[in-house]
């Protein structure tokens, strides 16, 4: 009679995993896919890049299921996921640059620092971050997550 109910407790364990309760890094219900893009920096559709605090968005194929905000900071770059982190994937939970210093979600106005992707408003946890390689001998950025 114990295995009862342990097996419905494992059950429901399982079922709630597909919900959007927050984990460490994003919602669980945050899409998976793989992101492998290489950004040639001499394009001209990339010159924002060449500069700390120059950001484009990338939409190439193997930029995610929303593309990324490629940011030049002082110290390199940072890669974020278009997905609001905080929010199950729906029509206004694309992330969008604003006024060149913030991330916002249309959908419940959040904000983060664009530079750091810190927490400024609603949500409290950053956009997700991918990692990236940087060579500057042929100014290719690889940015790459499986």
């Amino acid at each position: 009679m114990r295995r009862i109910p342990i097996i419905l407790i494992l059950t429901f364990s399982a079922l709630t995993g597909v919900s959007c309760e927050s984990r460490e890094e994003t919602v669980n219900c945050f899409p998976r896919q793989q992101v492998g893009v290489q950004v040639f920096l001499n394009l001209p559709r990339f010159q924002p890049l060449q500069h700390p605090g120059g950001w484009v968005y990338l939409d190439d194929p193997g930029s995610g299921t929303r593309g990324l905000i490629v940011i030049r900071t002082t110290m390199g770059f940072n890669v974020y996921d278009r997905n609001a982190p905080h929010l199950c994937p729906g029509p206004e939970t694309t992330l969008e640059v604003k006024d060149d210093i913030k991330i916002i979600c249309p959908q419940d106005g959040a904000e983060w620092m664009l530079l750091t992707g810190q927490p400024l408003k609603i949500a409290k946890i950053a956009p997700k971050r991918y990692n990236y390689t940087f060579d500057p001998a042929s100014s290719t950025l690889t940015i790459v997550d499986y």
